[in-house]
């Protein structure tokens, strides 16, 4: 059957059946030159992997021990942890002593002295005692996080001790597994306590020798003299003691405290245990250090002043 064509076209359709032939190729149409071969595009290098901390920022934050006392480790010592826990303490005891007296009957269990249950002078005595152990758990965490995040150098101008009983006490050498719960096991953590607790323990018999005595005295001439005791109103005396002996027993031991572990860090980092450090009380430590913000031999920057 022949296909239809449109009448007013000016070309006849070409045979259907050749049309589905394939046409010769035409010898006049030159064949399409060959494209010079290219050179395949180097692929994009991936940016050299960055570590997640830049080694100089870490290492800034890690300080020599210093060869003489720096206004900043002053600073750091007496005012921050000297004045800044008197203040603190102080008031502290002075709420506890708010809450302890003022609710108190003083004519069924009036305020002595020495008499119990409300004794001025036992309380004096257990305020040494507890805090005295607070502040050197407070005091051992917070000195080590200062150091290992470079807030205050260590101490590095006193000689390193020799003395067997001087190097226990300051967890060098042997001793200072007990200077942090490494490993974090519970008989890391009684080491831990046992040995901070028995220095801590050991100052506030120190401050109850000099501090008991002086309370006692004072409180004497507070007091009116009654039935071979003192007694007192259930306000603002006992609160104000218990403020003024606080405030006076931070301010002396908190430096104390502070400059024992900045001194400790100094001799381990100056003199280096021979097992190893680790972060002061801080957890972490790789080996028998136990207290130092970096390992022995570690490259770290000086800064005297800081």
């Amino acid at each position: 059957m022949p296909w239809l064509r449109n009448p007013f076209s000016r070309r006849s359709d070409p045979d259907p059946e050749a049309s589905d032939a394939e046409a010769p190729p035409d010898s006049t149409v030159s064949p399409p030159s060959p494209q010079p071969p290219t050179s395949p595009e180097p692929a994009s290098s991936p940016d050299p992997p960055r570590p997640s901390q830049d080694i100089g920022a870490i290492l800034a934050h890690f300080k020599t021990p210093t060869s003489s006392l720096s206004g900043h480790q002053i600073f750091y010592i007496f005012i921050i942890d000297g004045l800044g826990a008197a203040i603190l303490s102080g008031g502290i005891n002075f709420a506890i002593a708010y809450a302890m007296y003022t609710t108190q009957d003083t004519n069924l269990h009036p305020i002595r002295l020495f008499h119990l249950p409300n004794t001025l002078a036992g309380d004096a005595a257990v305020t040494i005692i507890i805090q005295s152990l607070i502040t050197w758990l407070i005091e051992t965490a917070l000195v080590a996080r200062d150091l290992r995040t470079g807030g205050v150098s260590p101490i590095g101008f006193l000689p390193r001790p020799t003395a067997p009983f001087l190097k226990r006490l300051f967890f060098l050498d042997e001793f200072a597994a007990g200077a942090s719960p490494r490993g974090g096991g519970g008989g890391s953590w009684l080491r831990f306590l046992v040995e901070n607790g028995l220095r801590a323990m050991a100052t506030a018999v120190v401050g109850f020798v000099v501090l008991w005595p002086v309370s006692v005295g004072v409180l004497t001439a507070c007091g009116r003299r009654e039935g071979g005791d003192w007694v007192f109103e259930k306000t603002w005396t006992p609160q104000v003691f218990k403020l003024v002996l606080g405030g006076v027993w931070a301010l002396v031991q908190t430096p104390v405290y502070a400059g024992f572990w900045l001194v400790r860090e100094g001799w381990v980092l100056r003199g280096g245990d021979e097992e190893g450090e680790g972060v002061v009380g801080g957890g972490g430590g790789e080996g028998e250090g136990g207290g130092s913000p970096v390992e022995s031999g570690s490259p770290v920057v000086s800064d005297e002043e800081g």
